[in-house]
C-alpha cells in the first residue's frame, strides 16, 4: 500500500460511511486500515474501487448461499464502485482444491462453457449490469508460454503453498497432492494482477486463495488488494453449507412456492443470518427487525415470512411473492396439517419427465401397504396432495420438492427429490 495521506473531515465522513455498509456480515477484512486508504483516496479522486469477483462455472445453477457474495458487491457498486467478475473458465478446468480431501476431477472445456451459459442471467438478478465488467481468465491464461508459467510458478515456495490448510492434511496423511493443484491459487492470483484489483471478495473457505492475489500484486510491482471474506451460509438443515448435493438448498431459480416454502423451514436462528446476508434489507431495516425481534414486538414466525416474502420478491417479484405467501397461508396454515411431517425421499430413477403415478407415490411414500389399498383410498376421497384432493386413480403427479401427500386424517409425508 502506498503512503497514507491525511484526508479532509469531509473525505473521512464519506469514507466511514461507506465502511459501515461494507463491513455488514462481513467475516474479515484484511487489512481493514488499507481499505480505509483506499477508499478515501476514491472518495477524494472520485473514481470507482475495482471490486474483483472470481467465480469457477463447475455447476449450471445457482443458490442462495452463492448470492451472500453477490449482495456485497451490489453493495459495493451502489457505494458507486465497479465490479470486476471473473468468470473461471479456464481454472474451473484446474478445479480448486479448496476443502477437498483429495484430488479434484477436472471439468472439460465443454462442460465449463455448458456450465457457464447460465450464469450471468442468474447474477444479474443481484447485480447492477451496468456496473459489473465480465471477464473470462482464458483470455489471459491461455495465452501464457510455459516459460510465462515458470516465471508464475517462482513467485511462491511450496512452504507457503503447504500453509493452506487442505493441502498440509492431504500432505501429513500422506495422500496425494497433484503439482496441477497448485497451480490454481496461482492462476487466481495472477488474474488480480491482470485487473490490478483493488479488492477482492470470497467466501471464508477462500482465504488463502485471495492472499494469494495481495502476495503476487506485490512481486508484481503493484499496489496490493484489499481481502473482505463473507461467512459461508447454512443450508435448511441449519448446520451444513448449503449445498445442491445435500439437498438443503433455495435456488436462485427456484420455483416461488417452493422457495417460500423452504425458507419457511430454515431454523429460527439463523433467520437474522439469511437477512443480513441475502437480503436487500437496509441496514436501519435490520437494525429495526433485530429490535422488535428481541423486545418480543415480532413473533419469529412472522419474522420468517417476512423473510420468505422478500427472497421471493427479489427473485421473482412482489405480485409472485404475495401468492406465495397466500399459498403458504392456505395450504399450511389454515389446513390441518401437523407441525411436525416425516420427509420421504423420492428418487430420480422413480419418476418419469418429473411425473409418478399416484398410487405408485403413495407406495413408495410409505403411507399404503398396497397398490390396492392406495386406489381405495383414492376413490373414498381420502388421499390429498398440498390439501388438494385426489380423485383420479390414474393421475400422474408432478413431484415438486416439499410436496406435502396426506392419507386419510393422520398419514403425511413430505416429498423429498433426491
Amino acid at each position: 500500500m502506498s503512503v497514507k495521506r491525511e484526508w479532509s473531515a469531509e473525505t473521512m465522513e464519506k469514507t466511514e460511511q461507506q465502511l459501515r455498509v461494507i463491513r455488514r456480515g462481513a467475516a474479515e477484512i484484511l487489512p481493514l486500515e488499507d481499505l480505509r486508504e483506499k477508499l478515501a483516496r476514491a472518495v477524494e479522486e472520485n473514481r470507482p474501487l475495482k471490486i474483483k469477483l472470481g467465480l469457477d462455472p463447475t455447476a449450471p445453477d445457482l443458490h442462495i448461499g452463492h448470492t451472500v457474495v453477490f449482495h456485497k458487491l451490489r453493495e459495493f457498486q451502489e457505494l458507486g464502485h465497479q465490479v470486476q467478475l471473473v468468470i473461471g473458465d479456464f481454472t474451473a478446468q484446474i478445479g480448486d482444491p479448496t476443502g477437498k480431501s483429495q484430488t479434484r476431477k477436472q471439468l472439460s472445456e465443454e462442460e465449463v462453457k455448458e456450465n457457464a451459459k447460465t450464469y450471468t442471467d442468474q447474477l444479474f438478478k443481484v447485480l447492477d449490469r451496468e456496473k459489473t465488467e465480465v471477464y473470462f481468465n482464458s483470455h489471459w491464461l491461455s495465452p501464457l508460454t510455459f516459460a510465462d508459467v515458470t516465471h508464475l510458478a517462482s513467485k511462491c515456495t511450496v512452504a507457503r503453498m503447504l500453509e493452506r490448510d487442505d493441502f498440509s492434511k492431504r500432505y501429513e496423511r500422506g495422500q496425494a497432492i497433484s503439482i496441477h493443484e497448485f497451480f490454481y491459487p496461482l492462476m487466481q492470483g495472477y488474474d488480480s494482477v491482470v485487473l490490478k484489483s483493488d479488492i477482492e471478495i470470497g467466501g471464508t473457505d477462500q482465504t488463502f486463495n485471495l492472499l494469494m492475489g495481495r502476495q503476487l500484486q506485490k512481486e508484481y510491482g503493484l499496489e496490493e488488494q484489499v481481502i473482505l471474506t463473507m461467512p459461508i451460509l447454512e443450508g435448511l438443515d441449519g448446520v451444513k453449507k448449503m449445498s445442491k448435493s445435500l439437498g438443503n438448498y433455495i435456488g436462485v431459480d427456484e420455483e416461488p412456492n417452493n422457495m417460500y416454502g423452504k425458507t419457511m423451514s430454515i431454523p429460527d436462528e439463523l433467520m437474522l443470518k439469511y437477512f443480513e446476508l441475502v437480503t436487500d434489507l437496509t441496514l436501519d431495516e435490520l437494525e429495526n427487525l433485530k429490535q422488535e425481534l428481541e423486545q418480543g414486538k415480532m413473533h419469529p414466525r412472522d419474522a420468517k415470512m417476512r423473510l420468505a416474502h422478500t427472497l421471493v420478491r427479489m427473485y421473482h417479484g412482489k405480485e409472485a411473492a404475495d401468492e406465495a405467501q397466500k399459498h403458504f397461508q392456505t395450504v399450511f396454515q389454515k389446513g390441518s396439517l401437523p407441525d411436525e411431517i416425516p420427509e420421504v425421499a423420492l428418487a430420480e430413477e422413480d419418476l418419469e419427465e418429473g411425473k409418478i403415478w399416484v398410487v405408485a407415490l403413495l407406495s413408495k411414500l410409505g403411507l399404503v401397504a398396497s397398490n390396492g389399498e392406495g386406489r381405495r383410498m383414492i376413490q373414498q376421497g381420502g388421499v390429498r396432495i398440498n390439501q388438494e384432493k385426489v380423485t383420479d386413480i390414474q393421475a400422474q403427479i408432478q413431484v415438486e420438492d416439499g410436496m406435502v401427500v396426506q392419507v386419510g386424517k393422520r398419514k403425511f409425508a413430505k416429498v423429498k427429490r433426491n
